[in-house]
């Protein structure tokens, strides 16, 4: 077809067209003041949450010496999350979501700002430090659920994609920058100060959420707890491309928490070493913010199978690390690896919240939460068993193909394939960016149009 235009003409103004397009888009989330909140609350708590681990662990071994002690203190904190994490999705489908978040902060503000305290008075308490981490575990529970479902409530179903993004891009970069921050305190300062400054994060998080306005979720709670939690259930299990894909990604992390994140040390040690292991972490973590940059971009229909085809490319890196672990191979498949698993995270994001009543949300997220914990401390003692029986870099080669025969599997399932994004734009005469929208599909069904209530205890008018 004749052009005027050259096609490389039109190929940078298409360029700038969607550049302009997507600086749009994020401006356009950024003066919402109930996104920035929650934006600016999630950087916050990511600092304070990449610190945790690096306080939590030196200070484990100041008191006890003891690699043991440590695994110990460690399953003090993950056991009351995996425990409560199914009652934290029925609490926050039954009570107001930012209402369940800004209680559970501030149990992690208190927790942290009490182990600083302890440390300050004296050589610290292993009893008293147990105790502590089992509350903020048990408060993680209840967050996770409810922080995650909270997203929809502060933009409009056709700003989705781009928020997850945005969030995701931002709690890397301040999950990389709370990790580095942690490590200057920890070697120029002392311990306590490091989860003085935790605590310090953490309560900026909440006065963030204490300050924000969101509509109420449509939650219709049942007679009971058990109740809410039979409902949650049944939204999990009838959609299929759902509990498909959490199980793909229940083999996906026990690879990576087996093959990379247990054995990718020891592999390390004998081949790249520890500053060469330090550099393929960094590649990963920058993958991770180029697949959030990327998944700004995407435009797809059918973003879920986009998602899960992504999560092929955690595969090769694992394979490099059992078969050729050579530093620049390393760092190359990191940073696929990364990019692959943010594009995944965005897609997944996007698909619940569209996908899944909003009334029903946190509990499902539950549910995919459980599967996502309890993969790790299987996937941890697998490998160690294996690489006992085996050798490391024999098990992370079967756990390459393991994680790639995952995703294949879940690709090979057509509601996977062909789910299709929801179609959100909205009708003409309504705003483009009124959050209380019905879609055109629900109005159809004969469901009742939104009542806009414009009482700032309730939503923010936007």
């Amino acid at each position: 077809m004749f052009s005027k235009y050259s096609a490389s003409t039109a190929s940078r103004a298409t360029r700038r067209s969607g550049r302009r397009r997507r600086q749009t888009a994020v401006r356009g989330l950024l003066r919402r003041p109930a996104f920035r909140a929650l934006l600016a609350a999630r950087l916050a708590a990511a600092l304070a949450t990449a610190a945790a681990p690096l306080l939590l662990a030196f200070t484990v071994l100041d008191i006890s010496g003891s690699a043991a002690t440590l695994g110990l203190l460690l399953a003090a904190r993950s056991a009351p999350q995996v425990l409560l994490l199914l009652a934290g999705g029925v609490v926050a489908d039954r009570f107001p979501r930012r209402r369940v978040v800004l209680a559970a902060t501030a149990v992690s503000v208190l927790t942290q700002a009490g182990i600083a305290a302890m440390l300050f008075a004296g050589p610290g308490s292993l009893a008293l430090l147990a105790v502590l981490e089992a509350v903020a575990g048990a408060a993680s529970a209840f967050l996770f659920p409810a922080s995650e479902a909270l997203t929809p409530q502060t933009v409009p179903p056709d700003r989705l994609r781009e928020a997850n993004a945005v969030l995701r891009i931002g709690a890397n970069l301040a999950f990389t920058g709370g990790a580095a921050v942690a490590g200057v305190l920890i070697a120029a300062v002392d311990l306590a100060w490091g989860f003085a400054g935790s605590a310090a994060a953490y309560a900026l998080a909440w006065a963030c959420l204490a300050r924000m306005r969101v509509a109420p979720a449509t939650a219709t709670p049942g007679p009971s707890l058990v109740a809410d939690l039979r409902a949650g259930w049944r939204e999990f299990a009838r959609r299929r491309w759902l509990w498909v894909v959490v199980a793909e990604a229940f083999v996906v992390n026990a690879a990576l928490a087996g093959a990379w994140m247990t054995l990718g040390p020891v592999i390390a040690q004998d081949t790249v070493g520890r500053a060469g292991w330090g550099l393929v972490a960094a590649a990963l973590t920058v993958g991770m913010v180029l697949g959030g940059v990327l998944a700004l971009r995407l435009r797809v229909p059918r973003m879920l199978g986009l998602g899960v085809a992504a999560t092929l490319l955690v595969a090769p890196a694992l394979l490099v690390l059992g078969l050729a672990p050579g530093l620049a191979a390393l760092m190359a498949a990191a940073l696929l690896a990364g990019v692959g698993s943010e594009v995944f995270e965005v897609a997944w994001q996007v698909s619940l919240q569209e996908n899944v009543p909003d009334g029903t949300l946190s509990r499902v997220y539950s549910f995919d939460l459980l599967g996502s914990l309890a993969a790790v401390p299987l996937g941890q003692a697998l490998a160690g068993h294996a690489a006992d029986m085996t050798s490391p870099r024999a098990t992370a080669t079967v756990a390459a193909l393991a994680a790639g025969a995952a995703a294949l599997a879940a690709l090979a399932v057509p509601d996977v394939r062909r789910l299709e994004r929801r179609d959100v734009t909205p009708p003409p005469g309504q705003p483009a960016d009124r959050p209380a929208w019905v879609a055109p599909e629900a109005r159809a069904a004969g469901a009742p149009a939104p009542l806009i209530v414009a009482d700032p205890r309730t939503r923010v008018e936007l």
